[in-house]
């Protein structure tokens, strides 16, 4: 792989799970990184069939919610194994797709509307949502924050299937304001939020039965509501018009506007962003019609995103992936428990990080601090060798041989590392890294290698996971 310039090299980070030969090479047919960003908008243009066929490793993602529930009540798969089941899915997706824009996007959304799995309430719905959050995307977030609030998988886990005029429950109603869309700083009262769940009330799921899902015109709660400048007289049975101009109505706010600017900065900016970034990102957005595309193009155009090089911490998920991708593993169908397209997740899981898998309903956190402790990175170290040196998972998946990383030969250790963080990073070895290299081996940089068995897989191992130790690996 070439030594990219740090702008393209950047762009191709930030929007993917991890830079690739295949990556670059994608980049370059299609006139740069700025060219691949602006094709990568347009998922439905790229093929996809090494990801499409990850569904067939996993049948229960598209198993309707019904019949998963039938399928646990008589003994067979649980929620949790259909919740690890679409985690898995899930990574196997990130690791092979060539949408990899649409995946870091889905990624995003899934977190800002969260629902955990597992969770007790709505695993049967919890694959149909993903569906739902991958369909919108890079659309509209007005019709993403519509299909999303009024899903059934929502309304399970935040109490609004259950909640009726006689027996409203407030979740939804006040989540959909603190997390979803306004925020907590405008002083709207709680008759505002109690209002705003009376305004959702009549979207029923059986939970906990059939996980059959309807619209209950006699349990909608009837009478004016106000919430922040949006007011009805509600003097109908079918409140569902009425539900969706409400979430509307807030997709469109201006709180609303700062807010998601602001998530979208940090995601994919830096931690604290710079107040005129999210001012500028506010204003697309709202100009736009909350429309996504446009709202990232001016992202990646502003001159913030371009001063954010390597200011973003990989989530232990995100470092998974990438190590995966960069070091070209090949997951096949998965015949046993502990093939690698269900064992990798065991790797996420104890680097920190297994995906949906936050129980809190406001999602993972997307800050350094929440993930540089001294656990996640000795076992980001330990993963990252054990998929450097095909350790672990062994079964139904292919490793590129260690002694495959090495230049032609003869060459000196300095020049075998600058050789080996060209192909991983995309950029030549610091000085730093090469000697931490040579610290790691025990060999001097000058030492000289004159083919393979000077340099066996016992030392090229730890060599690559040196590499993929380093902040250039472990940051995006």
């Amino acid at each position: 792989m070439r030594t990219l310039p740090t702008t393209q090299r950047h762009l191709l980070s930030r929007f993917s799970y991890g830079v690739t030969p295949e990556l670059v090479a994608q980049s370059q047919r299609a006139g740069g990184a700025s060219a691949w960003f602006e094709h990568q908008l347009h998922p439905g243009r790229i093929r996809d069939d090494a990801a499409a066929r990850v569904t067939n490793w996993f049948p229960s993602v598209r198993r309707a919610p019904g019949e998963l529930a039938r399928t646990a009540e008589r003994g067979g798969q649980e929620g949790w194994e259909v919740s690890a089941d679409l985690a898995r899915w899930t990574l196997m997706r990130r690791l092979l797709s060539q949408r990899q824009l649409h995946e870091t996007m889905t990624d995003f959304w899934s977190n800002l509307l969260h629902v955990p799995a597992p969770e007790r309430k709505s695993w049967p719905w919890r694959a149909r949502y993903d569906q739902v959050v991958r369909a919108h995307a890079l659309g509209r977030f007005d019709d993403l924050l519509v299909a999303c609030v009024l899903h059934p998988a929502m309304g399970c886990y935040l109490d609004n299937a259950r909640s009726t005029a006689a027996k409203p429950n407030e979740n939804l109603g006040r989540e959909l304001l603190e997390l979803h869309t306004v925020g907590v700083d405008l002083d709207y009262s709680e008759q505002e939020v109690r209002d705003s769940a009376l305004i959702l009330t009549g979207w029923l799921v059986d939970v906990f039965g059939s996980y059959h899902a309807a619209y209950s015109p006699l349990d909608h709660w009837v009478g004016r509501v106000r919430v922040l400048d949006f007011g009805d007289a509600n003097s109908g049975r079918d409140g569902r018009a009425l539900a969706r101009r409400y979430v509307r109505y807030l997709a469109h706010h201006p709180a609303t506007a700062r807010r998601v600017a602001h998530r979208l900065a940090v995601r994919f900016v830096a931690d604290e962003p710079p107040a005129s970034l999210v001012t500028d990102l506010a204003k697309v957005f709202t100009v736009s019609g909350t429309d996504i595309k446009a709202t990232l193009r001016a992202l990646v155009q502003h001159p913030a995103f371009g001063d954010s090089v390597g200011a973003k911490v990989r989530t232990p998920a995100e470092d998974a992936v990438a190590t995966w991708r960069v070091l070209g593993v090949q997951p096949r169908p998965p015949a046993r428990r502990d093939s690698f397209a269900r064992a990798a997740l065991g790797q996420t899981t104890a680097m920190g990080q297994r995906p949906f898998d936050w129980g809190r309903p406001d999602g993972f956190p997307d800050v350094a601090r929440a993930w540089t402790g001294v656990s996640r990175v000795l076992n980001s170290f330990d993963v990252h060798k054990n998929i450097a040196g095909g350790f672990y998972p062994t079964h139904d998946v292919g490793y590129r041989p260690p002694t495959s990383w090495l230049p032609r030969l003869p060459a000196r250790l300095g020049e075998v590392v600058d050789a080996v963080a060209v192909q991983v990073l995309a950029r030549p070895a610091t000085k730093t890294l090469k000697e931490a290299v040579s610290a790691r081996l025990e060999l001097p940089l000058g030492y000289r290698v004159r083919h393979e068995d000077d340099l066996p897989d016992w030392r090229m191992v730890p060599l690559l996971a040196t590499v993929l130790d380093s902040p250039a690996h472990m940051t995006r």
